[in-house]
């Protein structure tokens, strides 16, 4: 299994903007991560996020960008790092030329152009402080194995038609209260015709409408890394993209790397249900910003997760919660009703996992769908505003009640590959209650209670 590259590197300059006499002192403070390992006689690209100041302008911890790693292959090292100032984009775009003549200056100067917006803002250079910095850049180098659930990201689609493939991510502002959707999405027509790609980002503020743009459809074109169409991508690391009113930009780690198999893993591995969903990393907190027209939010280590979906469409009618219960602690439930004859009259097949204290309940997936021989399965009661599952498997039981509020709530519509039409009711910002209980000494008594107002995220969809 091959290994990444990680380090950190702080560089220090001025900058002249455009109309000023006088250069501001800058500063970079940057973490890179490539998902190979960096030779140097070759070319390595990787991302980074860190911090940009630029004096009495700008203070930016969110920063992100692209570094192009190649001192012997092209001879030079590139930076592309993004932040916001004063509601505005920059760019710091330039590149190290390496010159084997003079290596150590020409790998620790790093002269870079300005942009604002897209236009030319001003011009500067940055440079590495080999005396206090050389150590820490030395120590800062890891070589991590890669990260498990980034593999889930990866796009699965073969070329098949009468296939979909969804990368969203759903986040809490811990601080606002402010939910937000990212949906993106990969639609194969049934009919052979061409793949194309799509979806929209929706913001959930806790005291105004929710708020939403679409973008795409556009021709899908496969990327390794996960999804990517018209400057808009959600792969390892990193959300961006822009959309109408819209503009995102967020960096994503991984709180816990174990991968939450809400259907059976078989059925994520081999397609033998008409759709499977995966979450890579169950938890992860996200920062960075979003803007809209009117105003920004700014993420910082906000709670949240990636979820990933692939098959043949949507449901006949569903429900669907993510809940971060605190303390490392998240429920992930969906009770579905599928298209397929035979299957559709009945009741809808509950998947609930819960993972609580680093373990996963119920032990199997199948558990809480089918019981034992169809016995003991879970109970789904679905509905707006409210809607309910129910359930026990292993000594326990628990009960999970769902508000959505139809003023927190946005309906959107969904197009399966084969042209028909389903209608998603979806709250990132929702109300939850789930009452999780221990059977003892012959009577069940309460484990675990939690409540949430106004951080869940639930969906409940139609035809």
């Amino acid at each position: 299994m091959s290994r990444g590259t990680t380090f950190a590197e702080t560089m220090i300059g001025t900058v002249r903007l455009a109309g000023e006499d006088a250069p501001r002192p800058m500063r970079m403070d940057l973490e890179v991560r490539a998902d190979e390992l960096m030779l140097l006689h070759r070319t390595t690209d990787a991302r980074v996020t860190g911090r940009v100041r630029i004096a009495g302008v700008a203070d930016d911890p969110y920063a992100t960008g692209e570094l192009e790693i190649s001192p012997l292959a092209r001879r030079r090292i590139r930076y592309r790092i993004r932040f916001t100032a004063e509601g505005r984009s920059y760019a710091v775009d330039g590149w190290k030329s390496i010159a084997l003549s003079r290596p150590l200056k020409s790998m620790t100067v790093l002269p870079f152009t300005l942009f604002a917006d897209g236009e030319t803002a001003g011009h500067g250079t940055l440079r590495f402080p080999v005396t206090t910095g050389l150590l820490p850049f030395l120590t800062s180098f890891r070589f991590p194995r890669p990260d498990k659930a980034d593999r889930h990201l990866v796009p699965r689609w073969d070329g098949s038609p009468g296939r979909t493939e969804v990368w969203y991510t759903t986040i809490t502002d811990p601080e606002t209260r402010t939910g937000l959707w990212l949906h993106h999405e990969l639609v194969a027509p049934s009919d052979g015709s061409e793949a194309y790609a799509h979806g929209w980002v929706a913001l959930y503020p806790p005291d105004g409408p929710v708020r939403h743009a679409r973008f795409g459809p556009e021709p899908w074109k496969p990327n390794p890394r996960g999804f990517a169409s018209g400057g808009i991508t959600a792969g390892p690391g990193e959300l961006a993209g822009s959309a109408s009113e819209f503009a995102w930009r967020l960096t994503e780690r991984h709180e816990d790397r174990k991968p939450l198999y809400t259907f059976p893993r078989w059925s994520w591995r081999r397609e033998l249900l008409p759709a499977a969903q995966i979450l890579p990393a169950p938890r992860s907190s996200y920062s960075g910003t979003v803007s809209y027209d009117g105003g920004e939010l700014r993420l910082a280590g906000a709670p949240g997760a990636t979820a990933r979906i692939y098959g043949h469409g949507n449901a006949r009618r569903w429900a669907w919660l993510h809940a971060d219960l605190g303390d490392g602690d998240v429920l992930e439930v969906v009770a579905a009703v599928s298209t397929r004859p035979g299957l559709r009259r009945l009741p809808p097949l509950v998947f609930l996992r819960l993972r609580k204290d680093g373990s996963t309940w119920p032990r199997r997936p199948e558990r809480g769908a089918i019981g034992w021989a169809g016995a003991g399965r879970f109970r789904a009661d679905i509905g707006l505003p409210e809607w309910t599952v129910t359930g026990s498997a292993g000594g326990r039981r628990i009960r999970v009640t769902v508000t959505q509020p139809e003023e927190r709530t946005l309906a959107l519509d969904y197009t399966d590959p084969d042209g028909s039409h389903a209608v998603c009711r979806n709250s990132e910002s929702a109300d939850a209650h789930i009452v999780l209980e221990r059977r003892q000494r012959g009577g069940w008594r309460t484990e675990a209670e939690w409540s949430l107002a106004g951080t869940a995220h639930a969906e409940v969809g139609t035809r």
